[in-house]
């Protein structure tokens, strides 16, 4: 603990000699701004500026198009590539010689993903991805057609096969409702970190998803109604009769609470993947919370949740195998403590894993912090640990402490 400490202090230290960027990834080049623009303390975090842009469908922009009639898309296709690498080390079993250390490169462990995206006419836009961080991500894509209805309301429909859920079809808060809106880069090797501060991410695991969402979106909130099946990128020949049997429903309201941008939701999962007995169902509720503004200068950010998933004998649940619910109350914290450079974040979990009584508790303790080197390169580090009758007998992946240094370009 002492060393992870020292680290940390060493990391928020060098922010006081980092230069100063801006990030040209994907719809900073169709837009013309800088990263910081769109996200709140760091990416991937939105901010109201991000929210408008990703429920306009990624169709704003600022560079040359090729217009005529009934045409507007820019005139180069826009890519990014996301790169990542680090070291990781989380505790082992009692007496296990083989050690937990992980360091990892792209191609080993880390990523390297190719995004290309943006405007494909004034109400809809994509966004795909290519890379090797497994298949679940490789070939994955969402198209966005949410054109004007009424004043600041948008509505339509969201197409996407990708590596999340039904979720990270179409999210605007940053609870963690969906990965792609997280505190860190590497959630742990045992999703530790990003586990200790959302609700949702510790309820109803993340699989790959292909399906179609019904979205409205209006600068003070949002509905996502999806249909889907949980696997990613690679149904071929389409579902072959099995259709989307699960359903996603997604509210959330944004409004300003005392000069904090302030949301709040809930997300709900149900279906039976066929009629068969037996068949997997998806069965899972999060309620959540955030309020995104400023203390003293320095922004913060606060972060709540609550979930659950309640166990199936007859039709298992694939959130929770388990015997009894699995629940989850999360409480997440990131303070700017220098501005456009670095923060340190706290999260607690108050949880329980479905085990049954005496033998699944599961609470965790996360601290962490981040160091932007530019706009577009972050240093983060982060150490979890977890406590409870759960951990009693096997103390694999008890302690976790990443670090991580993401490069988007």
């Amino acid at each position: 603990m002492k060393k992870v400490a020292l680290t940390l202090a060493g990391v928020l230290a060098a922010a006081a000699f980092a230069p100063e960027a801006s990030a040209l990834p994907v719809f900073a080049r169709q837009t013309g701004a800088a990263c910081s623009a769109c996200h709140f303390q760091h990416f991937p975090l939105l901010n109201a500026f991000g929210r408008s842009f990703k429920a306009s469908g990624y169709t704003q922009i600022s560079q040359a198009q090729v217009e005529g009639e009934h045409l507007s898309i820019p005139a180069n296709l826009n890519f990014g590539a996301l790169v990542t690498a680090g070291y990781e080390d989380q505790s082992k079993a009692a007496g296990a010689v083989a050690s937990n250390q992980n360091i990892f490169v792209p191609g080993t462990g880390g990523e390297m993903q190719l995004f290309w995206g943006g405007r494909i006419n004034d109400f809809a836009g994509f966004l795909s991805e290519f890379g090797t961080a497994g298949a679940a991500s490789a070939g994955s894509g969402k198209i966005l057609m949410l054109p004007e209805i009424t004043g600041d309301i948008r509505g339509g429909l969201v197409l996407y096969s990708i590596g999340q859920d039904a979720a990270g079809a179409f999210e605007l808060l940053n609870t963690g409702a969906t990965s792609i809106h997280r505190l860190m880069g590497n959630g742990g090797m045992g999703g530790q970190h990003i586990m200790a501060y959302s609700a949702r991410q510790y309820v109803a695991a993340e699989a790959g998803a292909t399906g179609a969402a019904a979205v409205v979106a209006h600068p003070n909130g949002f509905v996502n109604i999806s249909r889907y099946i949980n696997v990613g990128n690679g149904v071929a020949g389409g579902t072959n009769g099995v259709g989307l049997p699960f359903t996603y429903i997604r509210a959330a309201g944004i409004v300003d609470v005392a000069g904090f941008e302030t949301g709040f939701g809930i997300q709900n999962w149900s279906g039976k993947a066929s009629a068969l007995a037996g068949a997997a169902t998806e069965k899972a509720t999060v309620i959540d919370a955030q309020m995104q503004g400023e203390v003293a200068g320095m922004p913060l950010g606060l972060y709540a949740s609550y979930g659950t998933a309640g166990a199936d004998a007859i039709n298992p649940n694939n959130f929770n195998l388990g015997i009894a619910t699995r629940s989850s109350f999360n409480i997440a914290a990131e303070l700017g403590v220098l501005p456009g450079h670095a923060t340190v974040q706290a999260a607690i979990r108050s949880g329980k894993n479905g085990a049954g009584a005496g033998v699944d508790g599961d609470n965790a303790f996360m601290i962490g912090a981040t160091y932007e080197l530019s706009m577009n390169q972050e240093l983060t580090l982060h150490y979890t640990t977890q406590s409870g009758s759960a951990w009693n007998a096997n103390p694999i992946g008890k302690n976790a402490v990443t670090l991580l240094l993401e490069t988007l370009f």
